[in-house]
């Protein structure tokens, strides 16, 4: 039997070609490792498509909106996307970057009450929320239902201040968070500093994978 292809090449040429320029042993902890996203908007968004690019197996996205033509400023959609659920569209963008890695999705509002069936899977929990309120909600739950989960989050990324403002902390075990801390939604939202918060999330995340707990220090050299 002929082995199947990918855009003229086979199966096994596309994969390793892909993970050739990751670093050194890292792409069997990225395929083993499972990320749910609460939220496929800005942050998330950017998010999953770090993490779909460098070879993580598992993702679930969760987001209950669909797209809007004010999205597309900072969130990863096309046009010709517009009015799709958010999570059907990201899932369909995710795929052609990466067809190795398993995504799943739920088009549902999360809540106190879901949290426990939601993130159950989660190896590690990323919140990608442009709500204060929905935060604190979903820190509050993952923290009450699964304590020894990591959860990495994002606050204050708006406006056009300084790059540098944006930094991670670990203001406890467990939970990260990646932002200024300070600006708020209002003042605007636009790509650029938005892709740099889901930066500082997506590489925590990706350094817990590898089991590197801390935000600063812990270089890892590759190729």
């Amino acid at each position: 039997m002929q082995e199947p292809e990918i855009q003229g090449s086979s199966y096994n040429d596309v994969y390793q070609g892909m993970k050739e320029r990751n670093v050194k042993d890292s792409t069997d902890k990225l395929a083993a490792a499972h990320v749910t996203i609460a939220g496929a908007g800005g942050l998330g968004s950017n998010i999953a498509i770090a993490l779909t690019r460098i070879g993580v197996g598992h993702l679930t996205l969760i987001d209950f909106d669909s797209v809007e033509l004010s999205n597309l400023n900072r969130q990863q959609f096309k046009l010709s996307q517009v009015g799709m659920p958010k999570v059907v569209a990201l899932k369909q963008n995710l795929q052609e970057f990466n067809p190795f890695i398993e995504i799943k999705t739920h088009q549902v509002k999360i809540t106190h009450d879901n949290v426990k069936e939601l993130f159950e899977d989660a190896d590690i929990i990323c919140e990608a929320f442009d709500n204060p309120a929905a935060k604190a909600m979903l820190l509050d739950a993952a923290s009450e239902f699964y304590p020894d989960k990591p959860i990495v989050m994002g606050t204050g990324m708006a406006g056009v201040h300084s790059s540098n403002t944006i930094t991670t902390t670990r203001p406890r075990k467990n939970l990260y968070i990646a932002g200024d801390g300070v600006t708020l939604g209002a003042e605007g939202l636009m790509a650029p500093r938005v892709m740099i918060a889901a930066g500082h999330e997506a590489n925590m995340i990706t350094r817990l994978i590898l089991g590197n707990t801390e935000i600063c220090g812990g270089i890892i050299h590759g190729k």
